[in-house]
């Protein structure tokens, strides 16, 4: 209960304020995003900004069942950011290091129980503004899990915004567009072209927005 009450209060006075009102956070088709799990949203990724962007996505009555994956070797690698990541963001902690009998389970564990995961197939932070090649972990994941719907989202401004090297978030419009749910292909190197194409979609919406704006 207590963790319900400090993951609220971090939503309502500090992420919300930063990604609503400072950095004026712009959403398209937010019909498109899931009322229930389980589901698994994938994003690119360019900067920690981009995992309290996709959480302000979801009403506060639906944060405590969406759970970013983050990588174990970076996120727990001290005690107060593990205790944070683990207590007020939710994150679900997997290793990058192999030996693990499943390093998926937790999120697999996770979908069984009608979570919401979050994850971005680049694996890490790629250079500001481009799309680095997608890693096989989600494809893995829906592998075991064929029937949780995928929804791709592109964001836009993130990249600006506490990217590799940048600790300051500056006042700036952010974008999130929000694709139509797509499912697990068995062809691995078909699921990702599908999914790259999908998120190259979506950037370019964005842009066509942009142009006519």
């Amino acid at each position: 209960m207590m963790k319900k009450f400090l993951r609220t209060l971090f939503s309502l006075c500090i992420v919300w304020p930063v990604i609503w009102l400072w950095l004026g956070l712009r959403v398209k088709h937010r019909e498109r995003l899931p009322q229930q799990g389980p589901a698994i949203l994938v994003a690119n990724h360019n900067s920690h900004m981009d995992v309290f962007v996709l959480l302000s996505l979801f009403p506060l009555g639906q944060q405590h069942i969406v759970h970013p994956v983050a990588a174990a070797d970076y996120f727990l690698r001290n005690r107060w950011l593990a205790w944070f990541t683990l207590n007020i963001l939710n994150i679900i902690p997997i290793s990058r290091q192999g030996g693990e009998e499943n390093p998926l389970a937790l999120c697999e564990q996770a979908l069984r129980d009608n979570k919401m995961l979050i994850l971005f197939p680049e694996g890490s932070r790629g250079e500001p503004g481009k799309l680095a090649p997608l890693k096989s972990g989600l494809w893995h994941l829906s592998q075991s899990m064929p029937e949780v719907p995928i929804i791709p989202v592109w964001l836009k401004g993130t990249e600006r915004v506490m990217a590799k090297g940048n600790r300051i978030p500056l006042p700036l419009f952010i974008d999130a567009n929000v694709g139509e749910a797509m499912q697990f292909h068995p062809d691995k190197g078909l699921f990702k072209e599908a999914l790259l194409q999908r998120l190259l979609q979506l950037r370019q919406e964005i842009k066509g927005n942009e142009s006519h704006g």
